[in-house]
């Protein structure tokens, strides 16, 4: 049965943008499960499943209804424990949790302030009202304001990844010789910047680049599958 994934998009339904469906689109492909996604707009998420969840990414198999994308990985995992593992065992779970709340601090308060007025972009009127409204709220200052020291803090981004540069001096994957769900959390990050914003996040000759890039070659392509913004 095909797994049903809640998947949140702006006007155009064939970008999703999100960084927690991401990760979940990519551990539904990494056990190779069939997977279907439902686009959601950020005003639409309310009425999923009848009000099961207050954000996505959810998903569906069947019967179950799974909310939170680190939830999802776990369920993934011990629902279809013949598929290739996500976590290999209890130590990759525990270091799932370390490398998503760096993600969390480090990636997606630089992204999600750099990409601010990106992301706002690819929404349609409706949810740019609701975004323009609740990111003031969050910030304390004007939308537009927000993002605009981006450059001067580019620098200090790019820095914040040398842990992975050097890690990958090492090994060619966050998990090892193989991707994992600490890779996905990363690479969901990324691939939030990489279709909201077309501001260079990455550095060409970036290590991290090069594995990104690889990362997004995986299971047929599907990071691929949507363009980069321009």
């Amino acid at each position: 049965m095909t797994i049903l994934l809640y998947d949140l998009v702006g006007r155009d339904e064939a970008r999703p943008f999100s960084p927690h469906c991401w990760k979940v689109a990519f551990a539904l492909a990494h056990k190779g499960l069939a997977f279907e996604r439902v686009p959601t707009r950020f005003r639409e998420v309310p009425a999923v499943e009848g009000g099961a969840s207050k954000s996505v990414p959810l998903i569906r198999d069947g019967e179950r209804l799974v909310r939170d994308s680190f939830a999802i990985a776990l369920y993934l995992d011990e629902a279809y424990p013949d598929r290739p593992s996500l976590f290999g065992g209890d130590g990759g779970k525990a270091m799932a949790r370390f490398v998503e709340r760096w993600s969390q601090l480090t990636l997606h308060s630089f992204i999600g302030q750099a990409a601010l007025l990106d992301i706002h972009g690819l929404l349609d009127p409706q949810d740019q009202a609701y975004f323009r409204q609740s990111r003031e709220q969050r910030f304390g200052r004007p939308l537009e304001a927000v993002p605009a020291d981006r450059e001067e803090r580019l620098q200090a981004f790019r820095a914040s990844l040398e842990p992975l540069r050097t890690l990958f001096w090492h090994q060619p994957f966050i998990g090892g010789e193989g991707p994992l769900f600490p890779d996905y959390i990363v690479a969901g990050a990324l691939q939030w910047a990489r279709v909201s914003s077309p501001f260079p996040f990455l550095a060409e000759d970036d290590p991290v680049a090069d594995w990104f890039g690889r990362l997004l070659d995986l299971h047929e392509g599907l990071g691929r599958s949507v363009p980069a913004a321009a």
